[in-house]
């Protein structure tokens, strides 16, 4: 019998608290160089030892080469597993305020003066591109928004206790979600009503099932993604905004795009409208993954798609 790959949901986290409590306590007493030696023990083990990771980095690049010809050759599983590592301290950063005004460059920022000037808050989508802890700089940017970011993790109160030991004024709150119970539903309700902004990840399918998601084509092959986050918007009746982080040339780029103001429309069209949504999300995060390639961070088979799902959200010929 065929091994299936395990969902992502299924593979142990990459650190945890402890190991993450150690690798801080690492750069705060020796700087920046030792925090590296250490880190590149630690990935060394990791890439030599986790033979799935490094499989699913081999995959990723192998579909993302091509597209990306002139910077091909520095595409290698050993360097995505270090730029990982090297964003690790980014997070660090983020968490205890270190990030000045100036290490980060704000684009749309009419978008960003849009969700300024709201009074209700909205959806953010972000994805595993770049460093989605960097969001709390529009916090920092824009001192009357909070944002809630939910996570499927188990220590989300733990992440929240240290978010708070590490930086007492952070403007941001970890929420772990499992499934979308009409509990959590009329909570992130109320704070979107409040002006605050929901922060969930648009590039991985959901923990339970795949009734929700939909097949797209990412990198030019067949992958799936959830329809959860637009579910969610629609259900709350608030714009969409997508938002990514690249690091490059030593400075944090934040990118806001407004996705959409409104996913609402007449019940008979819903599907089609969420499989078309979703299509569109993942040309706009292939769009940034192409930018920063060694930035993308899914180490599981991302392209296996269950037998269950035949739907392939594709144009039909001749639409436009």
């Amino acid at each position: 019998m065929v091994k299936l790959p395990r969902h992502w949901s299924k593979i142990s986290e990459t650190g945890s608290i402890l190991g993450m409590k150690i690798l801080l306590a690492c750069y705060r007493i020796f700087g920046r160089n030792v925090f590296r030696i250490t880190l590149l023990l630690v990935i060394g083990y990791y890439y030599l030892m986790n033979k799935h990771a490094r499989q699913a980095s081999q995959a990723y690049l192998k579909k993302v080469k091509p597209l990306c010809q002139p910077q091909s050759k520095a595409l290698t599983p050993f360097r995505h597993f270090w730029t990982f590592g090297e964003l690790l301290l980014d997070k660090f950063l983020v968490w205890m305020g270190h990030i000045q005004r100036q290490d980060i460059i704000f684009h749309n920022k009419a978008s960003m003066q849009y969700m300024n000037e709201r009074n209700k808050g909205g959806i953010i989508v972000v994805s595993h591109l770049g460093n989605t802890e960097i969001c709390s700089a529009i916090a920092h940017q824009m001192p009357n928004i909070k944002v809630t970011m939910l996570v499927h993790t188990k220590h989300a109160q733990k992440f929240n206790r240290m978010l708070k030991q590490t930086n007492a004024n952070a403007n941001i709150s970890v929420m772990q979600v499992t499934d979308m119970s009409p509990a959590t539903a009329m909570t992130l309700s109320e704070r979107v009503e409040a002006g605050e902004y929901i922060i969930i990840a648009g590039d991985r399918t959901p923990v339970h099932g795949t009734a929700r998601t939909t097949v797209v084509q990412f990198l030019q092959h067949p992958a799936s993604f959830p329809q959860g986050a637009f579910i969610l918007a629609g259900l709350l009746k608030c714009p969409v905004f997508l938002m990514f982080c690249l690091k490059q040339q030593n400075k944090y780029h934040i990118y806001i795009e407004l996705f959409s103001e409104q996913l609402m429309g007449p019940r008979k069209t819903r599907e089609q409208r969420l499989d078309n949504t979703v299509k569109d999300y993942a040309k706009r995060l292939e769009h940034y993954c192409l930018m920063q390639p060694l930035q993308w961070f899914n180490f599981y088979d991302f392209w296996y798609i269950d037998s269950s799902q035949t739907k392939l959200n594709t144009t039909k010929k001749g639409q436009t």
